[in-house]
């Protein structure tokens, strides 16, 4: 939990704060943006939540935050509330599992909700309100893991709800031996007849994505929205294998249909099917140029 005499000076006055255990992961600035900003490198409170919805969302952030770098002065009666909330509705049957894992340095994690059973796509972190939250929505069927880093509380999730996990074997290891679908080679796998898994190496050996219905691309950390330069990009500062084959990888996501970005790290994004093609290629010409 937070702590009031560590509270960050740069906060505004009022209820919630961040304190200095922050680590930098962008979390709460996306959930609510209206409340938390980046200052000093670190997150911190602007501006305190106005009504009721700017509350919610910040009760929200404030149960994500991995670090648990986010408090309160009074003691939120409300909190219960928002545990309830969880996942939270992204669009149609998909959601955002929200409770952020320090292990995989705050990556998101999504559900998609299906007749055929539930897929989670990556790990939160494994907690009692949002594992209640997934049993009444129908449990996990398949448990996609895009790549190691994001993988978290995978086990823990296994035990309990008995699902397949989905994982490519470049990016086994001695934590992941064990996952019960190794991927493997770079061509597609079909899962079912509207979801496909697709390798993407390149910010490491074995990454892959998941398209949904031709939708929702889930891009773990291979493709991001940029809000500072406005665009979609991937992330060169944090590539562990390769540029020129994330490049090439990304040449290759081009040429598949989506409108949805939904990120392990880094921001949403949602456009038409057109807008989404002309952002891949601006994403591939600006790569070419980093």
């Amino acid at each position: 939990m937070a702590h009031l005499n560590q509270r960050r000076p740069e906060n505004i006055s009022g209820d919630f704060y961040v304190d200095n255990s922050c680590i930098d992961c962008d979390t709460c600035r996306w959930m609510a943006p209206e409340v938390f900003a980046s200052v000093g490198e670190q997150s911190a409170v602007y501006h305190q939540p106005a009504n009721e919805e700017e509350r919610l969302r910040s009760l929200q952030a404030l149960l994500s935050c991995p670090t648990a770098s986010i408090g309160t002065i009074e003691n939120p009666k409300d909190i219960k509330e928002a545990q309830e909330t969880f996942p939270i509705l992204v669009d149609e049957n998909v959601y955002h599992c929200g409770y952020h894992s320090e292990d995989s340095y705050a990556a998101a994690s999504y559900l998609i909700v299906r007749n055929e059973g539930n897929i989670l796509v990556d790990s939160p972190r494994f907690t009692p309100p949002l594992v209640k939250r997934l049993e009444e929505m129908g449990g996990i069927s398949y448990m996609y893991l895009t790549h190691r880093d994001d993988v978290a509380d995978h086990q823990k999730y296994r035990e309990h709800f008995e699902c397949d996990r989905i994982l490519h074997q470049d990016e086994i290891n001695s934590g992941t031996r064990d996952v019960e679908i190794k991927l493997s080679g770079d061509e597609p796998y079909q899962l079912d007849t509207d979801l496909l898994i697709i390798p993407v190496p390149g910010h490491t050996k074995g990454h892959t994505v998941l398209l949904y219905k031709n939708k929702y691309l889930f891009s773990g950390d291979h493709l991001a929205w940029s809000p500072e330069i406005n665009q979609l990009i991937a992330f060169r500062s944090v590539c562990w294998y390769s540029w020129t084959a994330q490049l090439k990888s990304m040449k290759k996501l081009a040429n598949y249909t989506f409108e949805w970005v939904l990120p392990g790290h880094g921001r949403r994004y949602r456009a038409d099917t057109e807008t989404v093609r002309q952002q891949m290629q601006n994403c591939i010409a600006w790569m070419e140029r980093n």
